[in-house]
């Protein structure tokens, strides 16, 4: 784990991911606010890639609860079964379809607790939908920002909890908003798990990272 990196040195890192990438979008595809809680709550131990896949036909025909309570866990089973936990997912998006027609009049609440005490929906999951629709500055952290977090010492911690807190804590406000979807990209696409690009990486000068690589 890194040392917490300063201030100044936050901004210039920031600045650089805005240069590069100034309205970053996340890569779950959807087209409301219902649909993007589903793909979310499906994207648990699932890619992005592998989960629009199976939403792609899905959404078509269920993209409101109601329509998916229409569409029954058996039907929805049949769109979603090449995803990881498939039939567990199947039945929290049932249920918390139901909850939604029930309680919220077929809405997605935009209060954190509300969507965390939906079946499925986690902490992360809440973050992201806050995040991506309605332009909260939550922010939901991943595998990728986890590693990104502490290798660099951008936000460093040894929970998810402790990296969320950071993150909030120390990103300049002017970044907040973007701070985890351009964290997520640099995770998976630059600063990798195994092999860090380092040779292409925009913040290389300004990272602490002992073991980089060419």
């Amino acid at each position: 784990m890194a040392k917490q990196l300063d201030y100044n040195t936050l901004c210039e890192i920031f600045r650089r991911f805005h240069e590069r990438e100034p309205e970053p979008k996340g890569e779950l595809a959807h087209v409301n606010a219902y649909t993007l809680l589903v793909a979310v709550a499906l994207s648990a131990q699932a890619t992005d890639a592998g989960v629009n896949r199976a939403t792609a036909e899905l959404f078509k025909v269920a993209d409101t609860p109601e329509k998916m309570l229409e569409l029954g866990e058996a039907g929805l089973i049949d769109h979603i079964k090449s995803i990881g936990l498939y039939r567990n997912k199947a039945k929290n998006v049932i249920k918390l379809s139901r909850i939604l027609v029930e309680d919220y009049g077929g809405a997605v609440p935009s209060s954190r607790a509300a969507l965390t005490a939906l079946p499925g929906v986690g902490r992360k999951t809440a973050n992201v939908v806050l995040n991506m629709w309605w332009g909260f500055p939550a922010q939901a952290v991943d595998t990728h920002i986890f590693r990104v977090a502490n290798r660099t010492g951008i936000a460093p911690g040894k929970d998810v909890a402790a990296v969320e807190r950071a993150i909030e804590d120390n990103v300049p406000v002017d970044y907040q908003r973007h701070a985890h979807h351009w964290l997520i990209l640099h995770g998976r696409y630059i600063c990798t798990a195994r092999k860090p690009k380092c040779g292409v990486c925009p913040i290389e000068d300004l990272c602490p990272y002992e073991e980089k690589t060419t």
